[in-house]
C-alpha cells in the first residue's frame, strides 16, 4: 500500500544577524517572526527486491501455522477425552463384573450354609468364602471411587455442571473396529498429521526469510510525490514575508552498498535455517512413520489379546462349573473352588480390559495420524 504523510507546523522565527567573512561589521537582519509549514508526501514502492512479497508470504505462513496449532490442540483434547471416556467405560464394566461375582459368591455362601446345617460342610469353609466376599466388595469400592474421580476429571475438562455424571454408551464395544493395513495408516499420517504439516510450513517460512534477507542486497525503486507550502521565504536576504508553494513528482532509487558485506552473514544464517528446517521435516517424517508402525503393532497385539481373553473366559467359566459341581459332590476342596472363582474373576476382568484396549489402540493410531 502507498505511504501518505501529512504534516503541519507553526513556529516563531528570531531575527537574523549578518557579519563579514572576518566576523566584523555585524548588523541585524529582521525576519518575519511567524513561520508556517504544510507538506503532503506520498510514495509507492515499485520494486523492493522481493522484500514485500516475501514479508506477505511469511505472514500468510504464520497464519497457517497458528491454524495448525489450533488443529493440533483439538486433536490433543479429543484424545484426552477419549482416554477419560474409555477409563469410565472400563471402570463401569469392572464394577458390573465385581457385582456379578458378589452375587455368585453370596449364592455359594448360602449353599454352604444349607450344607453346614446338614453337616456336609465345615464352618471354616463358610468363613473363608465370606473373606472372599469381603475382598471382592473392597475391590468394588475401589473401582467405584476410581470411577468417581475419572468422572469428575472428564466433567471438569468439558466444563459441565459439577454434579454431571458421564454414562458411556453401552454399545461402544459391540461396534466392530475395522482394521486397516499399515500402509493405509502411513498414508493417512503423511496426508493429515499436523506436526508434519507444520514441519513443511517451517521449511517454507525459512525460505521466505532467506528471500527477505537477499532482498536487502537489491535496489529499491519508489515513486514519490510531494507538495510543500512554507512561509516566510528565508532563503532571500532580506526575507520575503510570503508563503511559497512548490511540488514535485519523481522516481527514487536507493541501493544500500553496505548490505553487500553486512548482509552476507544474515543470508548465511538464513540458509542454515532452511537446512535445519528441512532436516527437522525429515526427522518429523521418520518419527511419525515409527510412531504409526509401533501403534499399528500394538493395535494388532490388542486383537490377539482379545481373542486370547475370550478363550480364557470360556475356559475359566467351564473350569468353575466343573470345580463347583465337584465341590458340591464333595470331590474337590474349598481351595480348588476359591482358585476357580479367582480365575473366573480374573478372566472376566481381563476380557473387559482387552476389549477396551482394542478400542483405545484404534483411537491412538487415529490420534497419531491426526484423523480423530
Amino acid at each position: 500500500m502507498p505511504e501518505i504523510d501529512l504534516s503541519a507546523s507553526v513556529s516563531y522565527l528570531g531575527n537574523g544577524r549578518i557579519w563579514d567573512r572576518d566576523f566584523k561589521n555585524g548588523q541585524n537582519a529582521p525576519i518575519p517572526h511567524f513561520g508556517n509549514n504544510f507538506s503532503l508526501q506520498a510514495s509507492q514502492v515499485v520494486y523492493a527486491g522481493g522484500a514485500i512479497n516475501s514479508a506477505i508470504a511469511l505472514a500468510e505462513l504464520g497464519n497457517q501455522m497458528a491454524n495448525l496449532d489450533m488443529q493440533k490442540n483439538k486433536q490433543e483434547i479429543r484424545f484426552l477425552l477419549i482416554g477419560y471416556y474409555l477409563n469410565v467405560y472400563q471402570l463401569n464394566n469392572q464394577e458390573q463384573v465385581f457385582k456379578n461375582n458378589i452375587d455368585l459368591t453370596k449364592m455359594v455362601i448360602a449353599n454352604m450354609m444349607s450344607r453346614h446345617k446338614e453337616g456336609t460342610a465345615l464352618k471354616s469353609d463358610i468363613t473363608r468364602y465370606e473373606l472372599q466376599l469381603e475382598k471382592i466388595k473392597l475391590q468394588l469400592a475401589k473401582v467405584q471411587d476410581a470411577r468417581q474421580i475419572m468422572n469428575h476429571q472428564m466433567v471438569t475438562t468439558l466444563h459441565l455442571p459439577e454434579n454431571s455424571e458421564i454414562i458411556p454408551d453401552s454399545t461402544l464395544l459391540s461396534e466392530a473396529v475395522i482394521p486397516q493395513s499399515e500402509n493405509d495408516w502411513q498414508t493417512l499420517a503423511t496426508e493429515s498429521n499436523v506436526g508434519l504439516e507444520q514441519a513443511k510450513l517451517s521449511v517454507n517460512m525459512s525460505n521466505s526469510k532467506l528471500k527477505l534477507e537477499r532482498s536487502a542486497q537489491l535496489p529499491k525503486v519508489v515513486l514519490v510525490a510531494e507538495n510543500h507550502m512554507n512561509g516566510p521565504i528565508t532563503i532571500e536576504v532580506p526575507p520575503i514575508n510570503k508563503n511559497f508553494n512548490y511540488w514535485f513528482v519523481g522516481v527514487g532509487v536507493k541501493y544500500n552498498i553496505s548490505s553487500l558485506f553486512k548482509n552476507s552473514r544474515k543470508i548465511s544464517g538464513a540458509k542454515l535455517s532452511v537446512r535445519r528446517a528441512e532436516e527437522e521435516h525429515s526427522l518429523a517424517s521418520e518419527e511419525i512413520e515409527n510412531a504409526v508402525h509401533a501403534s499399528y503393532i500394538e493395535m494388532m497385539t490388542s486383537y490377539t489379546e482379545l481373542q486370547t481373553s475370550l478363550k480364557s473366559r470360556e475356559l475359566a467359566n467351564e473350569n468353575y462349573k466343573v470345580v463347583s459341581n465337584r465341590y458340591e459332590n464333595e470331590l474337590a476342596l474349598l481351595t480348588e473352588l476359591l482358585d476357580a472363582a479367582n480365575m473366573k474373576l480374573d478372566a472376566e476382568l481381563g476380557l473387559v480390559n482387552a476389549k477396551i484396549n482394542v478400542v483405545y489402540n484404534h483411537y491412538k493410531i487415529k490420534y497419531i495420524t491426526h484423523t480423530l
